[in-house]
């Protein structure tokens, strides 16, 4: 799960990709914990996300996600521009200048 979360604290999701990491999540616990056998009819069946959810403590990984973004615009905040914070590379916001000089020998790149 920790490959799946690399860089995440830069991602925007959509509901729709949410749903879909939490599928993954579960999908990957499914893997983990294998099937159960029903105690009545001796019967294999896979886990239900409640019980799941019941057997790996940890928060699901779309609250992992939000957490960390969390945590890493808190660190953008508290950058000032002498340690290359974001406002340092995107310019100054109140003249309007958010690009810098985007010419080279005369051409708009």
């Amino acid at each position: 799960m920790l490959l799946v979360l690399c860089g995440c604290e830069t991602w925007s999701l959509t509901l729709r990709e949410e749903r879909k990491l939490r599928v993954f999540g579960h999908m990957v616990l499914r893997r983990i914990f294998g099937p159960r056998r029903d105690e009545l009819t001796r019967e294999c069946r896979r886990l239900h996300n409640e019980e799941l959810n019941g057997l790996y403590s940890s928060p699901n990984i779309v609250r992992v996600i939000k957490s960390r973004r969390m945590r890493w615009a808190g660190h953008v905040a508290r950058m000032g521009e002498e340690k290359g914070g974001i406002w340092s590379w995107w310019g100054n916001r109140r003249e309007g200048d958010h690009w810098g000089d985007l010419s080279v020998d005369g051409w708009i790149i």
